[in-house]
Formats: C-alpha cells, sequence, structure tokens
C-alpha cells in the first residue's frame, strides 16, 4: 500500500494542486497548507462595524438635523420670502430659477416647503408633549391609585379611544375654535389616551419590583418612592414611543391643515399647502407632489429613528 503524502492530501482538500518533487516535504509549504485548511473568522469590530452601518438609518438623521436647521434658521437655506406673490411667475413648472416651481400666486414652492418645516414639527413636538405629560399623570394615577380611581380613569380613556385621533381632535376645534395652537392643543389631546394606557400598563409592571418593595421597606415616603423608582422606569420605554408618535401627530395636524383647520393662509404650511394644490392637480402636478413627499419624508425618518431607539433598548440590534 502506497503512503499518503499529508501535504498533497491537504492541497487537494484546498482544491489546490500538489507541487513536483522535494517541495511536497518543504515545512514552509505545509504550513501554507495548514494556513489554508484553518477556517478564516472575521474580526468582531469589524463585525460590529459592519452590522452598525444602516444607510437608511443615516439618511434618516440627515434628514433629520435638515428638518431641524429649517425649524431654527430657515433663511440659511433660502433667501426668498415664501409669501412673496407675483402673478407672472404663477404655475412655473421646477427650474433653475425655482428648483420645485411656483404656486398660484407665484410663490416659490422651495421656500414655502422651508418656512413650512417649523408649524409641522411644532404641531408633532408639542402635541406629543401634551399628549404624553396628561398621559404620564393619568397613568400613573390609575396605575397606583385605588381601585375605584383606576376603573374611574380606565373607563374615561376607554370612552377617548373609541374615537379616531382625527375626529376627536375635530370634536375639539369645534367647541373651541381655530388656529394652530387650537389645533396643537386638539391633537395632543386625542393622543392622551394611547399614553395613559402605555404607562398604566408599566406603572403595573414596575410597582411589584423588588427595589421598589425595598424602597417602601426602608420608610421612604410615597412620593419619593414614585418620583425616584416608580416614574423613571414605568416611562423610559414610553418616551421612545413617543419619538414614534411625533410622525402620527404630524400626520394628523396636516389632514387638520388640509381641512382648514390649522394655520390661516397665507402661512406656509404643508397641509395647507396641500389643499391648495388639489385645485391645480391637473395643471400644476408640483403644488401637491413635494408637500406629500415632505410629509412621507419626516414622518418615515421620525419612524425610523424611534424604531432604532426602542431596538436597542431592548437589547436587539438591526
Amino acid at each position: 500500500m502506497k503512503p499518503t503524502n499529508p501535504v498533497a492530501s491537504g492541497l487537494a482538500r484546498a482544491g489546490l494542486r500538489s507541487p513536483p518533487g522535494p517541495l511536497s516535504g518543504n515545512p514552509v509549504l505545509r504550513a501554507m497548507v495548514g494556513l489554508l485548511r484553518r477556517p478564516t473568522r472575521a474580526s468582531p469590530l469589524a463585525t460590529r462595524g459592519r452590522a452598525t452601518v444602516r444607510p437608511g438609518l443615516a439618511l434618516a438623521w440627515l434628514f433629520l438635523i435638515a428638518l431641524i436647521l429649517a425649524a431654527i434658521a430657515p433663511h440659511w437655506l433660502t433667501g426668498v420670502d415664501p409669501l412673496a406673490a407675483a402673478a407672472r411667475n404663477a404655475y412655473l413648472p421646477p427650474s433653475s430659477s425655482h428648483w420645485l416651481g411656483t404656486d398660484e400666486n407665484g410663490r416659490d414652492v422651495l421656500a414655502r416647503l422651508i418656512h413650512g418645516v417649523r408649524p409641522s414639527l411644532l404641531m408633532g413636538l408639542v402635541s406629543t408633549a401634551i399628549g404624553l405629560g396628561v398621559g404620564i399623570i393619568l397613568g400613573l394615577a390609575a396605575g397606583l391609585g385605588p381601585r375605584l380611581v383606576d376603573g374611574a380613569i380606565m373607563r374615561l380613556i376607554d370612552v377617548l379611544l373609541a374615537f379616531p385621533d382625527l375626529l376627536l381632535a375635530l370634536v375639539i376645534i369645534t367647541f373651541w375654535g381655530q388656529g394652530l395652537w387650537i389645533t396643537l392643543i386638539a391633537v395632543g389631546v386625542a393622543s392622551i389616551p394611547r399614553f395613559a394606557r402605555m404607562v398604566r400598563a408599566q406603572t403595573l409592571v414596575v410597582r411589584d419590583a423588588p427595589y421598589v418593595e425595598a424602597a417602601t421597606t426602608l420608610g421612604r415616603h410615597r412620593a419619593a418612592v414614585v418620583l425616584r423608582h416608580v416614574l423613571p422606569n414605568a416611562i423610559k420605554p414610553i418616551l421612545i414611543l413617543a419619538t414614534i408618535g411625533i410622525g402620527h401627530n404630524i400626520i394628523t395636524g396636516a389632514a387638520l391643515s388640509f381641512l382648514g383647520f390649522g394655520a390661516s393662509p397665507p402661512a406656509p404650511e404643508w397641509g395647507s399647502m396641500l389643499a391648495m394644490g388639489r385645485n391645480y392637480l391637473a395643471n400644476a402636478w408640483w403644488l401637491v407632489a413635494w408637500p406629500s413627499v415632505a410629509i412621507i419624508l419626516t414622518v418615515v425618518s421620525i419612524t425610523a429613528i424611534g424604531r432604532d431607539w426602542l431596538a436597542r433598548s431592548e437589547g436587539k440590534s438591526r
């Protein structure tokens, strides 16, 4: 029986041809064969770097930064007055002089979009803050209070949840009148039931935690236990979910403006721009297209960032 050459067999398994002659016994060549047979592993740092590089999330952050810049200092992005009307420039399509075209009054669409960022973001942030603040109070009262208080608050929440957010906001606007700030309050009140239920659910879990029982056993005041132990741990996931809710409130505010209950014209606001542009959709498509794209990109970016934060808080790598 002919003895087998380990170098030749190693090269054969690696898919290489065995060199002829005495080179097969070369120790250097034998070491190279061992390296070929050894499986290669990627560096953990390199793998982690590749896992965290997400182009979509990076674009979402860049777009959000641009929105914040437009809301704080819109004149840095455009020097055109969004209210300057010129009848001779009406219905101009996108061109080098007007990148996104002009509207029915000759106003620059790009300038109106940039100046419309502030009321749109204000709608999402302020209404979410109102809903979250009142929802935390109601959720804590229901989760920590006696059964009678819990039942009364939850029945009220159930009644409010029976109405869609847009319909509930319309009812509030009908009683209190129109205007930007009334719309902000209406959208915020419409989002209270969602936050109240989530805070109550988290409070019911946290109140029986060992660290809360230990603080109570040590004689800490009830208010101190709630503020130092229950509240921070109960609202931590709620704050991340509130980020996702900002996009939802932006859509609700744009829908109310589209129906004529938002900012008064001729103030630049994305929902009101959609409402005016629909009348000229056949001849000037850009009047509807660009505000729609702005709303979609804003909501998608904020939602993507919020979902990424939620996944990180749950220990998931996406």
